[in-house]
């Protein structure tokens, strides 16, 4: 399970991120300066999978407190969330050693996906596993059990994204984005018979499903 921190000072926009991150299953933490982030990056900070930074803080601002944590965690996805949308305010970001930024006022979805999208980039090695099925994104092959499955290229894209998701609703919109094409605006019948056929695969009974479950009107929920 991945553990996030976010450094606000704002509480009413940091409160409400933690909930909304947290639903998502991460493990959250949440401080109000740069001088507290930059004392628990020190301790455990090594826990923290992923961390959001207010550039605007109080005492220490965000640029410093990236760079200070960037200098002890190269690996670690950084995201700054900022009011300044300027060309030289997002290069002073990057060049202090953010990936990415989010411009406020912000739509908690957009951040939840790009916090998914650095996390996914992020894993190492690159593998997941979720019940009895494990995923191998790197030699793009898939296991059940002891047994690999044999998978058309986008039924492997759709399990892999699947289990990477165990537990969580992907909605349909963001399987097609995905797995087929960001600009994709046709039907997505296509996804239904990659389910079907994926369930054959898994050896799952169309009627019954154990692991492939369809939440009607949403999407797809892969279940351990």
């Amino acid at each position: 399970m991945a553990r996030l921190l976010i450094v606000e000072d704002d509480e009413g926009i940091r409160v409400p991120l933690a909930r909304a991150l947290e639903r998502e299953g991460y493990v959250v933490d949440g401080v109000a300066s740069g001088e507290e982030a930059l004392r628990l990056a020190a301790g455990d900070g090594d826990e923290h999978n992923l961390i959001i930074i207010d550039v605007g803080l109080p005492g220490v601002d965000g640029l410093e407190v990236c760079r200070r944590i960037r200098a002890q965690r190269p690996a670690v996805p950084i995201l700054f969330l900022t009011a300044q949308d300027g060309e030289l305010d997002i290069v002073d970001g990057l060049d202090a050693g953010a990936d990415d930024y989010v411009t406020k006022p912000f739509r908690v979805s957009e951040l939840l996906a790009r916090v998914r999208a650095h996390l996914r980039r992020n894993a190492s090695p690159d593998l997941s596993e979720a019940g009895d099925i494990r995923i191998d994104r790197a030699a793009r092959r898939a296991w059940r059990g002891g047994d690999e499955l044999e998978l058309a290229p986008k039924e492997f894209d759709l399990l892999a994204l699947l289990v990477a998701e165990a537990g969580r609703v992907v909605t349909r919109e963001r399987i097609m984005a995905e797995v087929w094409d960001e600009n994709w605006f046709g039907s997505t019948k296509t996804l239904d018979m990659h389910v079907s056929w994926l369930r054959r695969k898994l050896g799952e009974d169309a009627t019954d499903p154990h692991h492939l479950m369809t939440v009607r009107g949403v999407g797809l929920r892969f279940e351990p």
